[in-house]
């Protein structure tokens, strides 16, 4: 069903390996915030890597007429993908934005999350690229079970916010990084929600 070396399929696994650098990147980041500037530049670096693979995705489904899958297939994953990393970044940006400086262990277990997440994805891709379309199912429901741990720590975060914290700027901003690295778990949802239409309509 798909060809060797595809050029989809091989760009694909390069994002999902860029993913799992950058969520490697960002947990590592989130756990010492002593240089932000730098911290974030990296991760801008890793969305600029990602948004190039895109671009080739783009440019080969312009001028390929028989792609592997089908091609709203394919373009809805790579936006799933980029989705992901995406958050990530702009997870990264609001520390240095908000001149938040201090380790935060809601954050520090939502890189843990979204980690593990990048690895599944990564794992399912390679499945994809290897023609293992049923095996990926496994993957997906790992994915759905990791986006699950990110809903419940979004909530047990914002309870302890409003018990522990006194100054209203500051919980506003913990509050809005909180939420949008829940978003990113669903990204990483809407990535296995992806791979399962993927493997209904080529199975």
């Amino acid at each position: 069903m798909f060809k060797k070396k595809d050029v989809f399929f091989e760009t694909l696994q390069n994002m999902a390996d860029t993913l799992v650098t950058a969520a490697e990147t960002f947990a590592k980041g989130v756990e010492d915030l002593s240089n932000v500037s730098a911290f974030v530049k990296e991760m801008k670096d890793l969305e600029h890597k990602c948004d190039g693979f895109t671009h080739t995705i783009i440019t080969e489904l312009n001028k390929t007429f028989i792609t592997p899958i089908e091609r709203e297939d394919i373009m809805s994953l790579t936006t799933a993908l980029d989705d992901v990393l995406d958050g990530m970044e702009a997870s990264a940006s609001r520390f240095e934005m908000y001149q938040m400086f201090e380790r935060d262990e809601i954050v520090v277990q939502f890189a843990d999350v979204l980690k593990r997440s990048t690895y599944e994805i990564q794992k399912a891709i390679r499945l994809l690229s290897q023609k293992k379309l049923l095996a990926i199912r496994e993957y997906s429901i790992k994915l759905n079970d990791l986006e699950n741990e990110g809903d419940a720590l979004l909530r047990s975060g914002v309870k302890a916010l409003f018990a522990n914290i006194k100054d209203p700027i500051d919980l506003i901003k913990r509050k809005e990084i909180y939420e949008r690295l829940e978003q990113t778990t669903d990204s990483c949802e809407d990535v296995a929600d992806m791979l399962e239409t993927i493997v209904m309509r080529n199975s």
